[in-house]
């Protein structure tokens, strides 16, 4: 779809099309705010990279994650939102009626939900992106119950990889933990934690090269190296799962919101931010939990807060 929008000042415009973006949408549709929503780098958000979402409510059968977030797309389309591809390049909150250039163009708006998400940090290796989905996950939460019995790697340091492992060891065989260092950045608790699992193996210095077998359409091994050594080895896995970070997609707001020293946005209470008029969902500003429920939730909080003070104002 091409860059084209009905008109170039807006009463709400947001900033992504995730879950969080999406019921933003849903929400201030129904209240006949007709607003225009940015597609953003990833369209779709983390949950487009999934495959099936079973901890979603009322799908007891379970459903996939593109098709989820298509559903809302349509719901909000279907009460007058209107949605185009591209993303924010730069923005002007200095003031209102806030600003937005988006693919060379700007838009206004008076008031801005961001909803721009946080990017998983990937390896970069040649097969990594093929096999999202398909055995190589960012979320243990979302994908740990596929893994049942099998053979399950979790790479990082942090107490993120440290947590993710743990709650991995309810389903897996076996839970190797990768780390490319001996320190860890995890914190001595959650460290303590893993270290005292019985389920939880390690492998330090070590790095992943690769990851098989895209042929078969599924992770079957890494490649695997000792930086120490030099050793470089094939180790069979079923599940390959990245717990490196997010990137928040913040970049367009450095210098105008608050934004804490990794880039997430700071909450102002409720979904505000430091600017007034502009509301914050999901990813961008949660670092705790991360799931499609809660990044739902935080839509739906945004939306209302912007219905409000847009009513409040007499739009």
């Amino acid at each position: 779809m091409g860059f084209e929008v009905s008109e170039s000042m807006h009463s709400v415009i947001i900033i992504g099309s995730g879950c969080a973006g999406n019921t933003a949408a849903i929400y201030t549709a129904r209240a006949g705010l007709k607003p225009l929503v940015i597609g953003g780098h990833e369209p779709g958000g983390q949950l487009s990279l999934t495959t099936e979402v079973e901890n979603f409510p009322g799908f007891p059968e379970g459903i996939m994650g593109p098709q989820l977030v298509e559903n809302m797309k349509q719901q909000a389309v279907r009460f007058g939102a209107e949605y185009v591809s591209g993303k924010v390049d730069e923005a002007d909150l200095s003031k209102r009626p806030f600003r937005l250039r988006v693919e060379g163009e700007w838009l206004e708006c008076r008031a801005l939900i961001v909803a721009s998400g946080a990017s998983a940090r990937w390896l970069g290796l040649p097969n990594e992106q093929k096999l999202i989905g398909h055995g190589v996950s960012s979320c243990a939460t979302c994908d740990g119950f596929f893994y049942r019995g099998k053979k399950i790697m979790v790479i990082g340091g942090g107490d993120s990889a440290m947590e993710e492992a743990n709650f991995l060891t309810r389903f897996g065989e076996e839970v190797t933990i990768i780390h490319r260092r001996e320190e860890f950045r995890a914190s001595k608790i959650m460290l303590e934690r893993a270290q005292a699992n019985p389920k939880i193996k390690w492998m330090l210095n070590t790095i992943v090269e690769d990851i098989f077998d895209v042929e078969q359409g599924v992770v079957t091994g890494v490649q695997l190296k000792n930086k120490k050594t030099g050793e470089s080895w094939r180790q069979d896995v079923d599940g390959f799962f990245l717990a490196i970070g997010h990137v928040p997609n913040t970049q367009p707001f450095v210098g105008q919101l608050d934004l804490d020293a990794e880039g997430f946005i700071v909450s102002h209470g409720g979904a505000r931010t430091n600017i007034s008029g502009v509301f914050h969902a999901g990813d961008v500003e949660d670092r705790v939990y991360r799931q499609a429920i809660t990044a739902a939730g935080a839509g739906c909080r945004a939306a209302i807060e912007a219905e409000r003070m847009l009513e409040a104002e007499g739009h």
